[in-house]
């Protein structure tokens, strides 16, 4: 069961049910077509429930006497009768089939964009798996049991009414029990039942797909937004969706056509009963056919009544769980950014007075903090656990805003900044590498266009070239889950690729080597090297060791700077960072 979001928890007081289908309507309006198809087909399937008792009373009022009455007529009618009954059946079901999965496509794709840009706290507020299980599978639930209990409740009402009005106009209620021809019937069941169960069996391996695509996305959220990702992922997500809708489309046919078919056989069953009765009949009294059609009457009234005291469960449980999706959407703030825009930035950076509190009644993680770095300079972050180092590099690309304080790119407040234009300056290479499930190539040009002898060259330089050797398609390889096949040192040199493919002004590495062993270490650090060259650089690292060669070195201790200068200064104070430094941060010898 999916968690609730906190701002669902926040919902404004409980709308009525009117208000709360208003809020769905807009995503599933727009199939008209399909709309008008159901609701054609829905009223001849509810207009002929009368004719079946119409053509029971000229059969036993007449079809049993000798009055020049024509044998065949009635037997015929019926057939062409439940022919056309299941054939509006067929496309009330298919038609609302299309309603549901166009606005379910719809609605899965505003919720897939709201992701997209949403702000990050939704994705501290709930979990990935409950933000994919609303977005793949309770809006999937909900919409097919919303719309099919409208139309059902539609064509019960339909029925009764026009049941009633034949009823007013003969005084008879109507029911005809039907006798089926179960072999055919058997026949066709086999038949079309190994076709729904090979389309089921595609229709769940699209869904867990399309999960999948979800959970990448909710996992690499950061890096879709800082490497401008959005527009490839959305396609990724689009193509998939369109699948699905496909698949569940064809299962839909599959088992309209089985109802309608089966119909139809009972249609043709009954009418060789009455064929044969007809051809044996005595002459008959009319009080017969006005008995039966009585009796019939009343039976046909009782499935739409017993039917609509049950209508409002379907409508219930459907309307929640589309809600559910639609509060991730309505009550999610979208990131908001200025209109500032610069192609490439110098790399000057300055934080003046800045304070983040995650929780108002918790201690900051960033107290006051006053920084400046320079335009290609090297700056590393030390400290303990909770000291506010990565909260520190989360500020500038917007991951995290500041609650107090201001922060300089170039001179411009970044809130300033449009966040697109803000994010291209920023490569971000931290020690939890997440990689889609797509090509080695894909992954390295994440959110621009792939240029594969640039992807080549990155990859050399983040000294991978060995393993492309090994791996037979080269940049073609599809990394799969998370690219678990790779070690960690090669997960982490291919974001060192990706980094390097961007080629930002300002890199930011979040204790890139901290769980590698030290021969993936050496070559991630060489790797590293190469990176920060000539750029702005934040460096968080946990093993001293990796960046005695910093320009300038930052101790941090409960949201604050405690001691600043070089490795080589630091230690001389016999401080906070000398103490970490004996205590061996730094690698065993």
């Amino acid at each position: 069961m999916s968690a609730p979001s906190v701002a669902a928890a926040t919902t404004a007081p409980r709308l009525s049910l009117t208000r709360r289908i208003a809020r769905v309507w807009p995503y599933f309006k727009d199939s008209k077509a399909g709309w008008a198809l159901a609701v054609g087909a829905t009223i001849v399937a509810s207009a002929t429930e009368p004719l079946v008792p119409a053509l029971l009373k000229p059969l036993l009022d007449r079809g049993f006497q000798r009055e020049g009455f024509n044998l065949w007529l009635v037997p015929l009618a019926l057939i062409i009768l439940f022919t056309l009954r299941g054939l509006s059946g067929f496309l009330a079901q298919f038609a609302l089939a299309k309603v549901t999965n166009d606005g379910l496509t719809r609605l899965r794709g505003a919720m897939f964009g709201k992701l997209l840009s949403a702000r990050l706290n939704l994705f501290a507020d709930q979990s990935s798996s409950a933000i994919a299980n609303t977005v793949v599978y309770e809006v999937f639930n909900g919409s097919s049991m919303l719309i099919n209990a409208v139309m059902k409740l539609a064509r019960d009402v339909l029925t009764l009414v026009a049941l009633i009005g034949y009823l007013v106009f003969l005084n008879w209620k109507l029911m005809l029990i039907v006798a089926l021809l179960f072999p055919a019937v058997a026949f066709v069941i086999q038949i079309l039942s190994k076709r729904l169960y090979r389309l089921t069996k595609e229709s769940q391996a699209a869904t867990d797909d399309l999960a999948y695509v979800v959970e990448e996305n909710v996992l690499a959220h950061r890096d879709v937004r800082l490497h401008g990702a959005q527009k490839s992922q959305a396609g990724r997500f689009e193509i998939l969706s369109h699948t699905l809708r496909r698949l569940s489309m064809k299962s839909t046919a599959a088992y309209a056509g089985m109802s309608a078919i089966t119909q139809v056989l009972a249609a043709m069953a009954l009418s060789a009963v009455i064929s044969v009765a007809l051809l044996q009949s005595a002459e008959n009294t009319t009080s017969v056919g006005g008995f039966v059609a009585f009796v019939t009457a009343m039976l046909l009234l009782i499935a739409p009544v017993k039917s609509l005291s049950d209508a409002a469960t379907p409508v219930t449980r459907g309307l929640a769980a589309l809600e559910r999706g639609l509060d991730l959407m309505n009550l999610t703030e979208d990131e908001s950014g200025g209109d500032f825009v610069l192609a490439r930035v110098r790399g000057d950076i300055e934080f003046v007075g800045v304070s983040v509190t995650y929780k108002t009644d918790g201690p900051p993680a960033i107290n006051m903090l006053n920084l400046s770095v320079k335009a290609g300079e090297t700056l590393a972050v030390v400290g303990a656990s909770g000291s506010g180092k990565t909260t520190l590099v989360n500020l500038l690309p917007r991951f995290v805003d500041a609650t107090a304080g201001d922060i300089y790119l170039d001179g411009q407040e970044i809130r300033n900044w449009n966040l697109q234009s803000l994010r291209t300056q920023f490569s971000l290479v931290s020690q939890h590498v997440v990689m889609l499930n797509s090509s080695i190539a894909e992954n390295v040009a994440l959110g621009q266009a792939v240029d594969r002898d640039k992807a080549m060259a990155c990859l050399v330089a983040a000294n991978l070239s060995t393993l492309l050797a090994e791996l037979p398609d080269g940049l073609d390889t599809v990394l799969g889950h998370n690219a678990m096949q790779l070690s960690g040192g090669q997960r982490q040199r291919l974001a060192i690729a990706r980094a390097l493919y961007k080629d930002a002004p300002i890199l930011i590495l979040d204790e890139a080597t901290s769980a590698l062993d030290t021969e993936s270490e050496l070559a991630v650090q060489e790797a590293v090297r190469r990176l920060t060259s000539n750029r702005t650089s934040l460096v968080i690292a946990h093993r001293l060791s990796t960046i005695q060669h910093a320009d300038r070195i930052i101790m941090m201790e409960a949201g604050q700077i405690i001691e600043s200068g070089t490795h080589v200064e630091l230690l001389a104070k016999n401080g906070a960072y000398a103490h970490l430094y004996r205590l061996g941060f730094q690698p065993a010898a």
